[in-house]
């Protein structure tokens, strides 16, 4: 398995340290509000990455932070005027439902940064010690970039273009902005009641450090992957790299790997546009998380991704023909034993093996997957699949699902209006109404229900590919 590394600029083969499981790093929400699409974006990439890994035989151990406090929820908390873990707890609440809702897989540790004041605190006055961060007069602790030589390889800056010895308090900043910036900020009014105790005074904890703090704690002073989106390049990962290896004097993490931007109808989201959607938004609009996740990971994620309506409507399509490849292939099957893969189907195994391998070509992988479904409805519909190959192509679709975490069909079940317009079309069909009781049909059939009539009575199930919250 390869993957592309963004310290080196180079696609390098994934070798653990401990040659069996992949320690892996990802930045979490900084959960101040719902997380939107492009969040998501970053985390379906994260989760192909680990499924991928996993696919090719590793173990992963991953770690995935929470962001509880920082500029904007200390911000949030006090406009709100509620206590800081107040306020954000719906919010990461919501997250794991989000998660649930696109089948992205749990990491290992969820570590909140709250949790994790003192492993902090420690890290910074290592770093003290050693000359490398400092007081300011104020209480606050900044790193000195001028102590760490390396400061700016990730994210291939122009060193000459620093301003040594200029300070930043902010947690983000603009590349022209690079300076010392702060691991420890000195409590101040707009904190109002969030702070923790020092050995330089009362205060928090810089966004930055935090990061490097809980990644040691759970994976080592140096493991194999670190993720996120471009954005977290600079400053946050320059800074976590910088602060992390000054403290150890060990490689900080081995692979880097950042995912592009997600733009809404080829502008950027914002919500002065108009074009800001959390995944609640677009739940509402009855498309399912399946879909959704299904779009967010068609592209490659080193490539800007493009969400449209119509994407997601093509993305509802394909799903649609996979689940009709799956219900073939389950009723060809029967209750037949599986047997080994038709030599035809064998070119695709490999071929999507390949994309996947190379650099989560998810793409190509796609690609491999409808071929073969292409080549199964033929071989079905010629009537030459046996019900063992059928098994078997069931059994290679499951397998590659691990991967993707698509092809999964979640049972929707039905809400009391439709329920409702069920029992009004059974009594239009009892009164011999027929005209009513199509309408009836009709209209459920535009609420996204089909009508299955069964020894047991009429039920209400969803067609394949069809939206629902």
């Amino acid at each position: 398995m390869k993957i592309f590394n963004t310290l080196t600029q180079q696609l390098e083969k994934l070798t653990p340290l401990d040659g069996r499981c992949v320690r892996m790093y990802t930045c979490g929400p900084t959960v101040y509000d719902y997380a939107h699409i492009g969040n998501f974006r970053a985390y379906v990439f994260e989760d192909l990455l680990r499924r991928t890994i996993r696919y090719f035989g590793f173990e992963v151990r991953q770690v995935m932070n929470l962001t509880d406090v920082d500029d904007k929820t200390i911000r949030g908390a006090r406009q709100a005027g509620v206590a800081l873990a107040d306020y954000t707890r719906p919010f990461k609440d919501a997250f794991f439902e989000d998660l649930r809702t696109l089948n992205i897989e749990r990491a290992e540790h969820y570590p909140a940064a709250t949790d994790h004041i003192p492993e902090m605190i420690a890290l910074i006055e290592k770093l003290v010690s050693t000359g490398r961060a400092y007081r300011s007069e104020d209480g606050s602790v900044y790193f000195r970039i001028a102590a760490f030589p390396d400061y700016g390889r990730l994210a291939h800056l122009d060193r000459e273009g620093l301003k040594a010895g200029a300070r930043v308090a902010q947690d983000e900043y603009e590349k022209e902005q690079a300076a010392d910036f702060a691991l420890w900020k000195a409590w101040g009014p707009d904190d109002g009641d969030v702070g923790w105790d020092s050995p330089w005074g009362r205060g928090r904890p810089g966004w930055h450090i935090e990061c490097s703090a809980m990644s040691m704690k759970y994976l080592g002073e140096t493991f194999d992957v670190h993720t996120g989106g471009v954005d977290n390049i600079f400053p946050h990962h320059e800074d976590e790299r910088a602060q992390s290896e000054a403290a150890t004097g060990r490689p900080f993490a081995r692979y880097w790997m950042h995912c592009a931007h997600l733009v809404v109808e080829g502008r950027k989201m914002s919500k002065s546009l108009g074009n800001f959607y959390t995944l609640r938004d677009v739940l509402r609009q009855g498309w399912q998380g399946r879909e959704v996740r299904y779009l967010l990971l068609s592209g490659h994620y080193r490539q800007a991704l493009n969400f449209t309506w119509e994407a997601l409507s093509a993305a509802r399509g394909a799903l649609a023909r996979l689940d009709e490849l799956s219900d073939r292939l389950r009723e060809r099957a029967g209750g037949a034993a599986v047997g080994d893969l038709p030599a035809w189907s064998r070119p695709h195994r490999d071929a999507f093996d390949e994309a996947l391998g190379n650099d989560l070509n998810v793409s190509e992988a796609l690609a491999a997957m409808f071929n073969l479904a292409r080549d199964a409805h033929r071989e079905m519909d010629a009537g030459r699949m046996r019900p063992e190959e059928a098994g078997a192509l069931m059994e290679l679709l499951g397998l590659w699902d691990r991967a993707l975490g698509v092809l999964a069909r979640p049972e929707v079940a039905p809400d009391s209006e439709a329920l409702a317009l069920l029992e009004r079309r059974e009594a239009a069909r009892r009164a011999r109404n027929w005209a009513e009781a199509d309408a009836l049909r009709g209209l459920l059939a535009e609420k996204g229900w089909l009508i299955q009539d069964t020894p047991q009575g009429p039920k209400l199930k969803r067609p394949s590919g069809a939206g629902g919250a």
